[in-house]
């Protein structure tokens, strides 16, 4: 009788031993280990039965990954590489003679317009991965022989810049189709990691402590697109008599038809990414305010929900230029984790936050130590990646440089 029953729990034993290893196929939890490991001992102590010395060394290898699972119940980090790069434009300390590997970087966020053959191949060289910045909505350049893509204000009138920055109406489909074929060009001559989209927001101006937040846009196909949305026609003749009729009366509908303005943008650029280079990640830099911030600016003013680009992006960029908005360095790790927490990262896993911090010295100067600062609290979770601006201030301060590569050395900033 002895013998049978230590038949039934070897044979008990062997079938657990059986899900030990569809566990070790990545397919469930590690906490599972502890509750088999518990489940075959219990097994053979009802039983009264002595452990056969064919399966001590498997029971005991349960034993051990039991012990290490009950040691933590978060979720293992991913194995994905941490992205550590430079955002402008990264040529700026070849030319300084360093290279990119022996700066710890893994990466680099080149503006379009500094994109060229020398720098695309010795980045490859170096094994860093290269992302373009895209000026999506920036249109300082095409307003000059396309002034009927000035964005108009309230006032009837085509909004001033506001500060450096030049912004124009997104539904102007000439400037739409300028866009798509500069990004077509850029995909036909390089082998991209990813696209990044910049200036995803309508005309305004946020890299201040005090945003410029023009309304914008009355032109007559912005006001005639949305009077089609809400299938209603809007009364008045001139524009200012036009704005005044949706600010007071259909504003709700109004602020969502913008915000949905710019996701299709988003989807637009995505779709000719993925269907010139399916790999490669779509990324989107975007204006990093709470949102209550400023009167509700972020959706109301910007047109941006990060939730909706949280749905058509693999990367979100909060732009946590602290200096700029003059905000405290614990910040940027705050708005990290609140972004992560928002977008439900840790449960879906996507998209991926990578942001991107401050050590460019306007406005004030970012000191070593500070830099140092926000690039710990930007690498915090859900973070899997970070990148710094400028490369100009490394090149200044070579302290910087420094706290750079020794942060960068490591698997990630911490």
């Amino acid at each position: 009788m002895q013998k049978s029953t230590s038949r039934k729990s070897e044979v008990d034993f062997l079938h657990k031993r059986s899900k030990v290893k569809h566990i070790l196929s990545g397919s469930r939890e590690w906490q599972d280990f502890s509750i088999l490991a518990k489940d075959c001992f219990l097994c053979f102590k009802s039983q009264g039965s002595i452990l056969p010395d064919s399966m001590k060394s498997t029971f005991l290898f349960l034993m051990v990954l039991a012990v290490f699972s009950c040691k933590t119940s978060s979720p293992p980090e991913s194995r994905e590489e941490f992205i550590k790069g430079v955002y402008g434009n990264p040529g700026t300390l070849l030319e300084a003679g360093y290279s990119f590997d022996s700066l710890g970087m893994n990466a680099v966020f080149v503006r379009s317009g500094s994109l060229d053959r020398e720098f695309y191949e010795i980045s490859k060289k170096q094994g860093v991965k290269v992302f373009v910045e895209f000026p999506t909505l920036n249109g300082k350049e095409y307003l000059v022989d396309h002034p009927d893509a000035w964005p108009i204000n309230e006032k009837g009138e085509n909004a001033p810049p506001a500060d450096w920055f030049m912004g124009i109406c997104p539904t102007h489909s000439g400037f739409k189709e300028y866009r798509s074929n500069q990004l077509k060009e850029i995909l036909n001559e390089y082998e991209v990691d990813g696209i990044f989209l910049d200036y995803v927001h309508w005309h305004a101006q946020f890299e201040t402590p005090n945003p410029i937040l023009p309304e914008t846009c009355f032109c007559d196909r912005c006001t005639g697109a949305f009077a089609a949305v809400i299938d209603t026609l809007i009364p008045g003749i001139t524009i200012p008599e036009k704005a005044d009729w949706i600010l007071k009366n259909a504003d709700p509908e109004w602020r969502k038809w913008r915000v949905g303005v710019l996701n299709t943008w988003v989807e637009d650029m995505g779709a000719i990414l993925k269907e010139y280079q399916p790999e490669a990640k779509l990324g989107v830099f975007h204006c990093a305010w709470y949102p209550a911030d400023y009167d509700s600016a972020l959706y109301r003013t910007m047109g941006l929900d990060p939730v909706a680009l949280a749905e058509r992006a693999d990367v979100l960029s909060p732009m946590l230029f602290h200096k700029m908005k003059a905000r405290p360095t614990a910040w940027v790790g705050e708005y990290v984790a609140w972004l992560g927490e928002t977008l439900d990262v840790e449960k879906k896993g996507n998209p991926q936050i990578w942001p991107i911090v401050q050590s460019h010295n306007n406005p004030g100067i970012v000191s070593a130590e500070e830099f140092r600062k926000v690039m710990i609290e930007g690498s915090k979770a859900p973070a899997s990646g970070i990148m710094m601006f400028s490369d100009q201030s490394l090149i200044e301060d070579p302290k910087k440089l420094e706290v750079m590569k020794e942060l960068y050395s490591k698997r990630k900033p911490q």
